[in-house]
């Protein structure tokens, strides 16, 4: 069997969520009624950023960038595993994986940086609010989502183009439901220690880095809220305006470390369990977080869907 750019199979057996045929058509509606929601909560989020003037401002800018590459997220991975649900055939091409884990790794780093921009953002609302409006200009918000667009393309490519390049057995069966870097590695025939020191010293950085650049931003917001007065209401709304971004930021870093920083687990349900909150859970809540206790998103919510935006421009 040769090495290099060849390999020996044209598609991959994907194991999925579960193998039981009875099974198939309850996950099928589950997962199809998560992903319209996903798709309707991220898209009015999105929506009701651009038409509502007052929400033209850099949290909500990084918002809208979020809602969209929640959207990516949870396509690159439902798409697939719904059409693989409802026709029981339980495969995807070679450039359909390769394509699959490119898109996948795009946006759930995409994830990880707008996360990590949007503690900065609030950050300088709070440590430095005299040079908010001087640092955090349009022009400046565009270049930082410009650059993790950038960033995290190029990490996606890398690893594809790697992945590329390797062998696959005949048996080309992924204990996953979508395709991964990990499973991908597990059935490889070709050597694959470049693509595992790629993993550890390129992919290991990207999910590090931000995260740590989010938990320095917070140590700081949380220094500085406990040396407000309690008397003047600004610990309250300091925190008001950082708790529903804090909340998406455990739940999206408390299943990524599940996932990709904990020992693989002797119960594989387990580790899909862990999957299906990071890739398909977590884009879903994101809308329902960022619109429960916000007073303002509630508002231009509740005008988009009553269409007094476009009636208001109308006249």
């Amino acid at each position: 069997m040769g090495h290099g750019n060849q390999t020996s199979v044209s598609e991959f057996l994907l194991r999925g969520v579960s193998q039981q045929p009875e099974h198939q058509n309850l996950f099928f509606g589950l997962f199809l009624c998560m992903y319209l929601v996903t798709m309707a909560g991220n898209v009015l989020i999105f929506l009701a950023i651009i038409s509502e003037a007052r929400l033209h401002t850099p949290m909500y800018f990084f918002l809208a960038s979020l809602s969209f590459a929640d959207i990516g997220l949870s396509s690159s991975i439902v798409l697939k595993m719904l059409h693989n649900l409802y026709t029981q055939h339980h495969t995807i091409s070679y450039t359909g994986c390769l394509t699959q884990l490119y898109f996948f790794l795009s946006f759930g780093d995409m994830d990880n940086f707008l996360l990590t921009v949007m503690a900065y953002d609030r950050y300088m609302a709070i440590c430095h609010p005299l040079h908010y409006t001087t640092v955090m200009r349009p022009q400046f918000c565009v270049l930082l989502v410009s650059v993790c667009w950038v960033i995290t393309n190029l990490h996606a490519l890398l690893h594809t183009l790697l992945m590329a390049k390797l062998s696959f057995c005949v048996v080309g069966e992924i204990s996953h439901f979508f395709c991964d870097i990990s499973p991908l590695l597990k059935i490889s025939c070709s050597p694959t220690r470049l693509n595992e020191l790629i993993v550890f010293f390129v992919g290991g950085p990207v999910m590090a880095v931000p995260f740590l650049c989010t938990l320095v931003s917070y140590i700081c917001i949380v220094s500085a809220v406990l040396r407000m007065p309690s008397s003047g209401g600004g610990r309250r709304k300091a925190f008001s305006t950082c708790g529903s971004h804090l909340s998406v930021v455990c739940v999206f870093y408390g299943t990524l470390f599940s996932v990709y920083f904990s020992p693989p687990s002797i119960y594989p349900i387990k580790d899909i369990v862990a999957s299906v909150v990071y890739t398909v859970v977590t884009p879903m809540l994101n809308p329902f977080i960022y619109s429960l206790r916000n007073q303002d998103m509630k508002v231009a919510l509740g005008n988009l869907l009553r269409g007094k935006i476009f009636a208001s421009e109308t006249y």
